[in-house]
């Protein structure tokens, strides 16, 4: 009761004075009668999402959406195009929006932590989906164990072509968490077991793919497996090995329905499952409770499992 006619007292010296914008945020009181300076905002969610030219990061905006209309809760989606400074401009606009959480899902886990760092210091809440924010700290993290399902993938590709076999992995985009974890995985099957022949780079696109594995196909005409970092890139690869007539296995990481159908026809040896819908919702619910002013847990994983033929 002392803090509650403190509070009072403190208010009402601020309204004389005319100044309440000094006061303002400073004398909030919660229902067990503290004192709390927490960021209120607009009631509004922002989500900016790095790209949505790929089914999986689609699919996770719409399960976002989905929960977000089912709720009546404000959803502003961004998309950052796969553009580093794109997406700090996003992060910034959402800031100066109001918004008050956060989501984001990085292009590049460095490059846009000064713009999430922002928001954290504006009292913003933070959560990060599917790849993580390097060097913020911020109110939770929601993302499937990519090192895990990696490793799990290139296990079962050892299986299938044997050890010592010819392999080639596509990486995503460079500084993206995914790109990382998942690299990490792959490398804690393959190295010393497998004949790692080429890593290169694709930045998680489709047409990218196709072209680097045309060029690892002219460099070894020997590649027998093939790791990529997403089922997009996996079935760029596909394609050029269909031209050109070799028998390689492919694995991808996603499950996206062209995916899950290639691994059907026998076109792809397998691609991990994760939820990116689940993904999504998980978010904008944790959203929710973060404006409720409830504790979340700081890491929510997102199982994964192999998707075979």
């Amino acid at each position: 009761m002392k803090i509650k006619k403190f509070a009072a007292i403190l208010a009402a010296a601020c309204l004389l004075a005319g100044t309440m914008t000094g006061c303002e945020n400073a004398i909030t009181i919660d229902g067990e009668g503290e004192a709390a300076g927490e960021h209120v905002g607009s009631g509004a969610i922002g989500l900016s999402v790095s790209t949505q030219n790929n089914p999986f990061f689609v699919s996770l905006v719409e399960g976002a959406q989905a929960k977000a209309d089912e709720d009546g809760v404000e959803l502003v989606v961004v998309d950052a195009g796969d553009d580093t400074a794109k997406q700090a401009s996003d992060v910034e606009d959402l800031i100066s929006r109001n918004v008050s959480v956060l989501i984001v899902n990085p292009v590049d886990s460095d490059a846009v932590a000064p713009a999430v760092q922002n928001a954290v210091s504006q009292g913003i809440k933070v959560i990060s989906v599917d790849r993580v924010v390097n060097g913020v700290d911020v109110d939770c993290q929601i993302a499937s164990d990519n090192v895990a399902g990696a490793k799990m993938a290139t296990e079962y590709l050892i299986e299938q072509i044997g050890e010592g076999a010819k392999v080639a992995e596509i990486q995503g985009t460079t500084g993206a968490s995914a790109t990382i974890d998942r690299g990490e995985g792959f490398h804690e099957a393959a190295d010393g077991v497998m004949d790692i022949v080429s890593s290169q780079t694709a930045n998680f696109d489709r047409a990218e793919g196709m072209t680097v594995m045309e060029n690892m196909l002219q460099s070894d005409g020997g590649i027998q497996g093939v790791f990529a970092h997403n089922d997009e890139m996996a079935l760029g690869a596909v394609e050029a090995i269909a031209a050109s007539g070799k028998d390689i296995k492919v694995v991808g990481f996603d499950a996206t329905d062209d995916a899950v159908a290639a691994v059907e026809e026998g076109r792809m040896l397998a691609t991990v499952a994760q939820k990116p819908e689940l993904m999504g919702e998980t978010a904008v619910e944790t959203a929710e409770k973060l404006i409720a002013g409830e504790e979340v847990e700081q890491s929510m994983p997102v199982e994964v499992e192999l998707i075979t033929k």
